[in-house]
């Protein structure tokens, strides 16, 4: 038996199947955004005793760290004071919940001596953390020699790769040069520049 629906109903139907689906994803977005929303706030509890003071912000009101979002590193004077701040984030982690990384979790140590640090390993909760030369953090790559040169490499090399990415647009006849420029400041500019202030 053959139901008697003209194109005009299937339309109308397909049309509202559709905005279920849309309204069905927007919930789902919204239920994502929520779950990052608490990952963000168990993170933000995790971190204990921090101060701030005139020197910046303090773990156990001994050494600095940076903490964006989930990302956290943790700065100190020796090997061994950041292995015990990075202890005592681990604990104050498990209170809330949450754990550390093992597989991104990286140390590494900067100074002009190519062997400072080499003989300690550092080690948290029985894992060892593996020492790197150079590591990224919030884009910008951060090395053991504090050398930027590989940085202005990066930099410039994602540059040219924006460049061509809208070559037809910068040499069309059909822009004017003053679109050509701001094209230029809007998309490329600020990719060569990224980070550059900090």
């Amino acid at each position: 038996m053959a139901l008697g629906l003209s194109s005009q109903h299937v339309n109308k139907l397909e049309l509202l199947l559709l905005l279920l689906l849309l309204l069905l994803l927007l919930l789902l977005l919204l239920l994502l955004l929520l779950l990052l929303l608490l990952l963000l706030l168990l993170c933000s509890h995790a971190i204990k005793g921090v101060q701030v003071n005139q020197e910046g912000l303090k773990l156990n009101g001994t050494h600095q760290f940076l903490a964006y979002a989930d990302d956290v590193n943790i700065l100190g004077g020796s090997v061994h004071t950041v292995k015990e701040n990075a202890e005592a984030l681990v604990v104050a982690t498990k209170e809330t919940g949450l754990e550390v990384n093992d597989d991104k979790t990286k140390y590494m140590v900067m100074s002009r001596d190519r062997n400072a640090g080499r003989g300690h390993r550092v080690k948290t909760d029985n894992t060892y953390i593996e020492r790197v030369e150079e590591f990224k953090y919030l884009g910008r790559k951060l090395t053991d020699q504090n050398s930027i040169q590989e940085e202005i490499k990066s930099r410039l090399k994602l540059g040219n790769a924006c460049y061509h990415s809208v070559q037809n647009l910068l040499s069309s006849r059909l822009l004017s040069k003053n679109l050509k420029i701001k094209i230029y400041r809007t998309i490329i500019l600020p990719v060569v520049l990224y980070g550059c202030e900090t």
